[in-house]
């Protein structure tokens, strides 16, 4: 810093640093154009390396980043997302009393001087230069109009923002110079309303509407006089006069704002004393941003419309340009949630599963056809607190679900029969089925591959009553483990690939299945709900697939002007031929006529489904639908670690929870009331003869004894929790613990780890081998 010479007084350096500073802001202010030698010199002094010539004649102004609201199919509100909370308004919708009083307080000759308020800057330069540094700005409001447009286009940089707010000479010169293009371009009242609807005024609140909203509740144009000479004041210093958490000082700050405006004649010094009496008369409004404030308990839909804006490249090629569309706002979400569908979805999960519970439930409603996904709850909230979570049970983990979904039980089988009857195998194949039998010797994979049962694994059914022989129809009703065993040996392991890929069924963590027996017919590899609705629509939508989609429509409204916004598109296949869907359907209405899943048939409509049940009963799951609505029901433990037995659930007690009892039931009640006045259309059913042995129709045969225990692994052997990473089980290393497995595990039997087989099995290894 410089020195004064002894005695006081100015240094040479500190005569040279005024008459410099004086002379490039005067002279450009005067002649509103460059300064050609003192400009790089003077601002190469303070830290610029450019002159006054180089910098840009024009100022980009980018449009105000504002809220983004989120809207159901109805167009009701679901929630509002900001990165700056702002609301941008015409002048005219704006008080008069805080136009007066944010020109009184921060540049009261506004609508006198140019760009730059030449006598507020001798005195700013004289008083700084005495002080060796920076004590005093003398800022017009055009100049802080220019600075803030510089903060905003930094962004949430935090680098930009610094190098947009330092105190330097060079910044001060960049002001200027764009200060004077913003005066001859806009002119004082609409440079007025920039700046008042840019501006920051504390507690997340970006613009004098936002501010309004916030510390009043109430809009801009119905500010009173002491109302708004506290939004003024608070302007400099939004940490220091924040009436919220320091009323002493944001009532002084107010006062001296009402001060000025009397001194100043905008009002007469009788209202300003009047004024200053009045309390602050607050009435707060709480920042209301995110999914975390979704209505209709539509917060985790909410936070898949985000992911889905901030992954999908319709929205930008890249992650960045992505999200800066959406950090800018101002948008207008029409989504594909039913208000009435969410209800009920909500409403049944509260019924069945309490918050508290040691297990969770999860819930999606899609359409076939269309591929809208309607609702998207789970029993659990979304937060951060106590029996509360982030993590969206019913979707993939790129779109913030858990990291491999969760084991499927039964309800893959129907894959296994679609992709079994396109091979050519009539309804009627009638196999085997003993109680208890080896995995066959080997089974054809893709890529001329084979897998080979190496260790011997066996699987058995549910009880020593089921044993065959059984047709396909009563084996799908009663969910017979070996049967689709050998009808999995019979049509090879390829076709379900090609089959469940057509479906667009991945993993959780969005990688292929893995090509191994305990995938492919019990379903021992995690999968997300969303999924599994998807794929279940299309036999409802006789075998054409339709990805799923949350987003109908996106408007934007940034800078006065409004445009519509390109969104995703359901992308419809033929997954299978329209005999073929309408043959499983066919066999699914067993399921829920006379098999595993009668507590979930609807008795009103035309309906389908199919129960599962994990080993050790960690997940159950039922998946179901009708010619118009699909839904999918998880119950279990995110972390995998809960054994659903002699358990507690939503307050009734249940000794074993299977796909029929617990999910059937949420799935039941949440598509009655999703389907209450909605058309009840009829499946195109084929004629399947029963077979001649009628089994127990025993209400618990939908357990897979797969040997998978449940959990899913981290691909090292290890089971890591769902969200948490690779925390090792109970059962460690991926072996069950207690009870003993219903068949032989071999030691190399891994669920989800590398084993014998090829690639990574993320939740489900045979312990076989591919030669």
């Amino acid at each position: 810093m410089p020195k004064k010479r002894s005695g006081g007084g100015l240094s040479p350096t500190q005569q040279a640093a005024k008459f410099l500073g004086v002379s490039v802001l005067a002279g450009a202010v005067m002649a509103g154009i460059a300064v050609p030698a003192f400009g790089a010199l003077g601002l190469a002094a303070k830290g610029s390396v450019e002159g006054f010539d180089e910098i840009p004649a024009n100022l980009k102004r980018p449009p105000l980043s504002q809220r983004t609201t989120i809207l159901d199919n109805q167009g009701g509100q679901i929630a509002t997302v900001y990165s700056r909370d702002r609301t941008v308004v015409d002048l005219k919708d704006i008080s008069p009393y805080i136009q007066k009083a944010i020109v009184a307080i921060e540049d009261a000759r506004f609508y006198e001087h140019g760009a730059v308020d030449l006598k507020g800057v001798l005195r700013a330069l004289n008083k700084n230069a005495q002080s060796g540094g920076v004590s005093e700005g003398a800022s017009t409001l055009t100049q802080q109009y220019v600075k803030n447009v510089f903060v905003e286009e930094a962004g949430n940089d935090q680098t930009k923002v610094a190098q947009a707010t330092q105190q330097t000479l060079g910044r001060k010169i960049r002001e200027l110079k764009f200060a004077i293009q913003v005066e001859e371009e806009l002119g004082k009242k609409k440079i007025l309303e920039n700046y008042l609807n840019i501006t920051f005024f504390g507690q997340q609140a970006y613009g004098v509407e936002a501010a309004s909203q916030r510390y009043f509740s109430k809009p801009a144009k119905d500010l009173e006089l002491q109302e708004a000479a506290l939004l003024a004041g608070i302007v400099q210093s939004p940490s220091r006069y924040d009436p919220v958490n320091d009323e002493a000082e944001a009532t002084k700050r107010r006062n001296t704002v009402l001060q000025r405006m009397a001194e100043v004649h905008d009002i007469s010094r009788a209202e300003a004393t009047a004024a200053k009496k009045k309390p602050l008369g607050l009435k707060v409004s709480k920042p209301n941003n995110g999914c975390i404030t979704a209505v209709k308990d539509a917060s985790f839909f909410c936070d898949y419309v985000r992911e889905e804006f901030l992954t999908n490249p319709v929205f930008g090629k890249t992650q960045k340009a992505r999200a800066k569309v959406w950090d800018q706002g101002g948008l207008t979400i029409r989504t594909t949630l039913d208000p009435q569908a969410q209800k009920s979805v909500q409403t049944s999960l509260k019924d069945h599963v309490n918050q508290s519970d040691k297990v969770a439930a999860a819930s999606t409603l899609v359409e076939p056809g269309s591929g809208k996904i309607l609702a998207m709850g789970q029993s659990k909230p979304y937060g951060y607190g106590k029996n509360e979570t982030e993590i969206n049970y019913s979707v993939e983990s790129k779109m913030g679900g858990s990291n491999f979904g969760f084991p499927t039980g039964s309800t893959f089988k129907p894959f296994l029969a679609a992709a079994a009857l396109e091979q050519g195998k009539p309804p009627t194949q009638v196999y085997p089925a003993p109680y208890e039998m080896p995995y066959p010797d080997s089974v054809q994979a893709c890529n001329g591959k084979t897998w080979r049962n190496s260790e011997n694994a066996t699987v058995e059914n549910e009880d020593e009553s089921e044993s065959g022989p059984y047709p396909l129809k009563k084996a799908m009703e009663l969910s017979v483990n070996t049967y689709f065993v050998q009808m999995l040996q019979d049509t090879g392991m390829c076709p379900v690939v090609e089959m469940t890929n057509k479906l667009g069924v991945v993993q959780g963590n969005g990688t292929k299945l893995p090509q191994v027996p305990s995938t492919l017919t019990l379903g021992s590899t995690g999968i997300a709900p969303l999924t599994m609705a998807s794929a279940y629509a299309a036999f409802a939508n006789r075998g054409t697939y339709c990805t799923p989609v949350a987003i109908s429509s996106i408007s934007q409204q940034l800078g006065g002007e409004k445009k519509s916004l390109r969104v995703p598109k359901s992308e419809c296949s033929q997954a299978m031929s329209e005999k073929t869907a309408d043959t499983i359907n066919t066999l699914l209405s067993g399921v829920v006529d006379s098999g595993t899943g009668q507590e979930a048939g609807l008795t009103d409509r035309a309906n389908a489904g199919k129960t599962g049940t994990t080993d050790f009963r960690k997940n159950a799951w039922f998946v179901g639908y009708t010619p118009n609505l699909s839904g999918a029901v998880w119950v279990g433990s995110a972390t995998q670690k809960v054994k659903m037995v002699n358990i507690t659930i939503g307050g009734t007690w249940h000794e074993k929870v299977f796909g029929g009892a617990v999910p059937g039931p949420i799935w039941k009640d949440a598509m009655t009331g999703a389907l209450s006045g909605k058309e009840s259309p009829s499946f195109n059913l084929v004629n399947i003869p029963n077979g001649d042995k009628d089994k127990n129709k025993d209400r618990d045969k939908d357990r897979d004894d797969d040997g998978d225990n449940g959990d899913n692994n981290d691909g090292n052997g290890n089971n890591g929790g769902l969200i948490g990473g690779n925390g090792n089980n109970d059962g460690g290393n991926g072996q069950p613990d207690s009870p003993n497995p219903t068949f032989s595990i071999p030691d190399d039997w891994t669920i989800g780890g590398n084993g014998n087989s090829s690639g990574n099995n993320n939740g489900g290894g045979d312990g076989g081998t591919f030669p």
